[in-house]
Formats: C-alpha cells, sequence, structure tokens
C-alpha cells in the first residue's frame, strides 16, 4: 500500500528548529515558598526536524524520551523554551494562546487513552461537534451534518445508532474512531497521534492504522505518529526519527533505518523485538543500565553509560566512575570493606564533572585498586576515554577526555548523532 509523500513538493509544512522545552523542577517547601528552582527536566533538547505535506513521520523512543512532549509543543500544549516551530509562515513558538486556539484548526491530536480522551458525559455527536462549535459554527443542523460526515469516514455507520451513544456504550476501537472523527471534523491539515493504538486489543490495531492511511489519502493529511512500538512504526511512517533523552539521535526514512540501524541506541531497539517464533532464538544484545535523569543528563553523548559501542570521544566522567566502582563491589563482596576505606566515599562524584578525585587511604593503595578494576575488564570502554590519572593528596584525580554531545551527521541515506560515524557532508 502506498504511503510514501511527494519528495519533489518543493514546501515543508513544518519545520521545527533548535527546540527546547524544559521544566523547571522545585525542591522542598522552602524552595517552592521562594519560588526557587531546584533544577531542569530538559524533556526536548535542541531538535530539529520537518516534515513534508502527505507525509509521516514518527517519533520512536522508550519512554521518557521526549516524543510526547515534542508532539505536545507542536500544538502548543506546552510552551518552547527555546527554538521555532514554524508552520508555514507562523513560528507556533511566539504566538498567543488566541491564535494557538486558531491554529488547531489546521493542526489537532489523536491521544492515546480514548477512554481519557472522551468525556463521559458528552454523547458521540456532543463530543464530535463541540470542536466544531468552539471554532464558530453556530448552526446545529450544520454541525451535525459535519458530525455525520466525520463519523462515516471513520467507519462509524450506520451514523445513526452512534450519534446518541456515550464513551460507556462503546468498545475500545470505537472510542478511539470517535477520537479521530473529532481530530478531522475541522478539517485539518497536520495530526499529531500520540500512540493511538497503544491501548486497543492486538486484533484492532491494524484496522485503525489501516483507517489513519486511508484519512491520510482522502483529506491529504500529513501526521507526527509518536510511539514506542517499533512494528507499527515500520508499518505506517515513512519516515523514523528515534528519540532518546530529549534529542533525535538518528532520523532518516523508515526502509533504512529498519535495514541498517547506525545509531547504537536504534541497534538496541531493532534487538528489543520479540521474536513471533518461540524456538527461533534471537541474541539479544540489550543497553546496561535504566535511563539517565533528565534533570541531570550524562555529558557528551547522553547514550553513552549505557552503549555497547562506546569510544573514548564518549563523554566520560564523574558519574561514570562511580557506576563502574560501586559495580566491582558488587562483585566483588569481599573486597568491599577493605577497599572502601581506601575509596572513601563517593558521593561527590554525582556532580558531573569531566574530572574526579577519589581515595582517603593513599593514592598508591588507590592506584592499585583501580589498576585490579581495569585488569579484571580490560574492554570497560570508560578506561578509554580516561586521559590521566594524577596523585592528589592522599587519593587521585582521574581526568577524561571532554567532548560535546554529539550532532547529527549525514550517514549513507540518514543522519545520526554519534561519533562513530564522520561527517559525509
Amino acid at each position: 500500500m502506498p504511503t510514501k509523500p511527494d519528495t519533489e513538493a518543493p514546501d515543508l509544512l513544518v519545520d521545527v528548529r533548535d527546540l527546547s522545552v524544559h521544566f523547571a523542577l522545585r525542591g522542598g517547601t522552602l524552595s517552592r515558598l521562594f519560588g526557587r528552582d531546584s533544577g531542569t527536566i530538559r524533556a526536548v533538547d535542541g531538535v530539529n526536524l520537518s516534515l513534508r505535506p502527505g507525509e509521516v513521520v514518527g517519533l520512536v523512543g522508550e519512554s521518557g524520551s521526549g516524543k510526547s512532549t515534542l508532539g505536545r509543543a507542536l500544538l502548543g500544549l506546552v510552551p518552547a523554551t527555546e527554538g521555532s516551530i514554524r508552520l508555514r509562515d507562523q513560528d507556533l513558538a511566539q504566538l498567543s494562546r488566541r491564535r494557538l486556539r486558531q491554529i488547531r484548526r489546521v493542526v489537532q491530536m489523536v491521544f492515546q487513552d480514548p477512554n481519557a480522551a472522551l468525556n463521559p458525559s458528552m454523547t458521540v455527536e456532543e463530543a464530535v461537534g463541540d470542536a466544531l462549535r468552539v471554532h464558530g459554527m453556530k448552526s446545529a443542523a450544520e454541525r451535525r451534518a459535519g458530525v455525520v460526515d466525520a463519523l462515516e469516514r471513520v467507519g462509524l455507520s450506520p451514523v445513526e445508532l452512534f450519534l446518541s451513544k456515550y464513551p460507556r456504550d462503546l468498545s475500545g476501537g470505537q472510542k478511539q474512531r470517535v477520537v479521530l472523527a473529532r481530530a478531522i471534523v475541522l478539517n485539518p491539515t497536520l495530526l499529531v497521534a500520540d500512540e493511538p493504538v497503544s491501548m486497543l486489543d492486538m486484533s484492532v490495531r491494524a484496522k485503525i492504522l489501516q483507517l489513519m492511511l486511508d484519512l491520510k489519502h482522502d483529506l491529504d493529511l500529513t501526521y507526527v505518529y509518536i510511539t514506542h512500538d517499533l512494528a507499527t512504526a515500520k508499518y505506517f511512517c515513512d519516515r523514523v526519527a528515534i528519540m532518546y533523552l530529549g534529542r533525535v539521535v538518528e532520523i532518516g526514512p523508515t526502509e533504512e533505518i529498519f535495514a541498517h540501524p547506525r545509531h547504537p541506541y536504534t541497534k538496541a531497539l531493532m534487538a528489543a523485538i520479540p521474536e513471533p517464533d518461540p524456538d527461533k532464538m534471537v541474541p539479544r544484545d540489550l543497553p546496561r543500565g535504566e535511563i539517565p535523569d533528565a534533570a541531570q543528563p550524562p555529558l557528551g553523548c547522553a547514550f553513552h553509560p549505557r552503549c555497547p559501542e562506546a569510544v573514548s570521544g564518549c563523554g566520560w566522567e564523574s558519574r561514570d566512575l562511580r557506576t563502574l566502582v560501586e559495580e566491582h563491589w558488587l562483585r566483588e563482596t569481599a573486597a568491599y570493606d577493605e577497599e572502601r576505606t581506601v575509596i572513601g566515599d563517593l558521593a561527590h562524584l554525582d556532580a558531573p564533572s569531566t574530572s574526579a578525585t577519589i581515595g582517603s587511604g593513599g593514592s598508591a593503595q588507590v592506584r592499585a585498586i583501580l589498576e585490579g578494576m581495569k585488569a579484571e575488564d580490560p574492554d570497560e570502554p570508560l578506561w578509554s576515554g580516561v586521559q590521566s590519572i594524577e596523585d592528589a593528596g592522599s587519593g587521585v584525580t582521574v581526568s577524561f577526555e571532554p567532548a560535546p554531545s554529539p550532532a547529527l551527521r549525514r550517514a549513507g541515506g540518514v543522519e545520526v548523532a554519534c561519533v562513530l560515524y564522520p561527517d559525509e557532508g
């Protein structure tokens, strides 16, 4: 089934440049009382993204990667901290709430949970027609005609059976069709679909995705499709943007991304796809650890603490050293008491830095412990990023090679933010 856009289209529908969405963290009671922030969550951190008319672009990543926040920023549901979101000739990041309300005639959203998206006290006719009322259609007859047309387009027919029903009277798939009808009733140009099938039964998902493709062709829609499900992204999207910790780490045509994933995080996502054949063993080289705190992301490449292909220029830091030492103690429990006395407290290493001073029992003893750790696992990538180990009082200072967060660079048919791929221009 063809879903590809016209690659020769000269104009862009949406052009996102250097977009950041940050949320202030509040500390304890006194901090909140005096309005002092205790940190910032970088939910979206410098994203560049473009959409051509008729294109389907997927935002893929784990929970907490920033994909839903990016989708909401496209509608002005969350304010942009920095950057621009240009829809044709208008910058949505600079518009007032009143102007954003008008823009929502052409930009609509399909939310993940149809149960939460629909007001339980409104009938289907009221829920779908409310958007028409809000945007100035006063005639009840015209609103009903618009509702009927929208419901027929999403496959809820005969329409008369659904107009007076409440959400509680509908199945999950029917509710999502009502949500789609409400989204298209204003004849929008762009739909942001935030995991629109994740709450549905497996038997219903393909039908809803097929319906969305049919609506795309019938109404000349452009989609931003947000998902953590690579299978539906492969089926539905023309291009895929892989997001990790607020950044796009790889973007390109869907076929290219799936055939030749380049970023180690993309490879990890591909490796996590379930294999339907229970007799077929698939190697699982999954990333270690958990997603880092978005309030204090890793220095350099945000994925480097979990990356199986990390090298010296990835941006190693003090927190990585603490993790390495603590993992060593988990394996060597018998040595913990003695080495803990020599190494001392590690809490100060939680402040991100390209240098880490550790030790309180003598620099020679600290060096010996570090050398033993390196001998245990000489392939540990952190050691490649160590520039020097210098004596510092009764301990040592470990200095790492500073590295910026890698920008997207051309690699074959995609763009990838990884130091393993030099820019091809």
